[in-house]
């Protein structure tokens, strides 16, 4: 008999999963990954094995509306593929942890009613990776399940790091600088000795560019700075965020417009960023191959803020050794990174141009100064190794 884990990432729209299999002492192993996307608008299914060939890929029942639904369908799904194997644990991917979790925990007591007081901070992801945990208990009640949060490897920053300049009695509340996408840069972080073995122990920025999109400073692997701060919303611009605002631009929205909280909540997080810019679309495939003016003037905002963020990083850094570009548009976008590495050879990157377009993994010329990489995430991964050290499966 095999066991199997599973990992999941839970939002709005869709659902993704990962299972891991194994039989008696063997390594874990990828079985299976996929998701459930275009949840409560055209809800499909597709799943792939570990070498990419397709298990199932199909349309969902329109009745499919929420995460709940998304779940069932999966687990329907597991259930036939994964038949009298057990399930040993599930891993959850959770946006925000708070000043309490600063490192992955299992779930049990009041936990989850304390992931509930975060919502708030992380609107888009929160909600929706706490109705996973729910849902997943209720299916499979005595299966262990473990929350790892996007905040626990910017843990232990300097504390100007993470000092927001406010009152002490508001930051004593948890007002801080939390950073995000802390998986996405462990995972980094831990591959940096394989991969690129000559900056793994430097200084290092990566960034992780997608809709969600953020940059880390790294010094011998750790997490010195990073862009976004108490919530989601801070640093680069994003796909329908806006990076960051002058606080006066908010009071204005509230004082001046008349806007409600709902109101203002809604166009941070849904109606901004490359969105709000171009007024068209939030994807950068489609902005970068338009000719449309606001469109460009998206794209180059987005380009300019990068740039920015780079030389600011640098500086916690006290210099640069490396950058390096992850996620959706950091891995596939050829011409994003040629833009944000030209607009940063002051710091000393020299693109190697034919490597950047077929995506190699080093992307800049032997003699180049600070050198600029192309290396994939796997937060997926990075969730199952740390749901198996939590429950003692490794």
């Amino acid at each position: 008999m095999s066991d199997y884990t599973l990992v999941l990432n839970a939002g709005s729209s869709s659902l993704k999963f990962c299972a891991y299999r194994k039989s008696g002492h063997e390594a874990w192993r990828l079985d299976a990954r996929g998701q459930v996307e275009g949840i409560a608008v055209k809800p499909t299914f597709t799943a792939k094995d570990e070498k990419g060939a397709v298990l199932v890929s199909e349309s969902l029942d329109p009745h499919v509306r929420d995460g709940r639904a998304a779940l069932d369908a999966l687990s329907k799904w597991l259930r036939g593929r994964y038949a009298g194997a057990r399930v040993l644990g599930v891993g959850h991917r959770v946006v925000h942890g708070g000043a309490q979790y600063p490192a992955p925990i299992l779930v049990e007591g009041d936990v989850l009613a304390n992931l509930r007081k975060l919502e708030p901070l992380a609107p888009l992801h929160q909600p929706h990776n706490v109705a996973a945990i729910e849902a997943v208990a209720e299916q499979l009640p005595g299966v262990p399940q473990v929350a790892c949060f996007d905040t626990s490897f910017h843990r232990g920053q300097p504390a100007v790091a993470e000092l927001v300049a406010l009152p002490k009695e508001i930051r004593q509340g948890g007002v801080q600088r939390y950073g995000f996408h802390g998986l996405s840069y462990e995972y980094i972080a831990s591959v940096l000795p394989k991969v690129a073995p000559q900056i793994a122990e430097g200084r290092v920025i990566v960034a992780h560019l997608g809709s969600g999109a953020s940059m880390c400073a790294l010094k011998a692997r750790k997490s010195i700075d990073n862009t976004l701060g108490f919530t989601a919303l801070d640093g680069l611009c994003m796909g329908t965020r806006p990076g960051s605002v002058d606080p006066g631009v908010i009071l204005y929205l509230f004082q001046k417009l008349h806007l409600s909280t709902r109101e203002v909540e809604t166009m941070l997080y849904k109606q901004s960023g490359l969105l709000g810019i171009s007024g068209k679309s939030n994807d950068m495939r489609e902005l970068a191959g338009s000719t449309d003016a606001d469109a460009r003037l998206a794209v180059d905002f987005f380009v300019y803020r990068a740039a920015q963020e780079i030389g600011a990083l640098a500086a916690s850094l006290g210099g640069i050794d490396a950058l390096v570009f992850t996620a959706g548009i950091g891995e596939k976008s050829a011409e994003i990174r040629r833009r944000i590495c030209e607009a940063s050879t002051w710091i000393g990157i020299a693109m190697d141009a034919e490597a950047n377009e077929r995506h190699a993994s080093c992307i800049t010329h032997k003699n180049s100064a600070v050198s600029a990489w192309v290396i994939p995430t796997n937060e997926e991964l990075m969730i199952a190794r740390h749901t198996w050290a939590l429950l003692g499966l490794e």
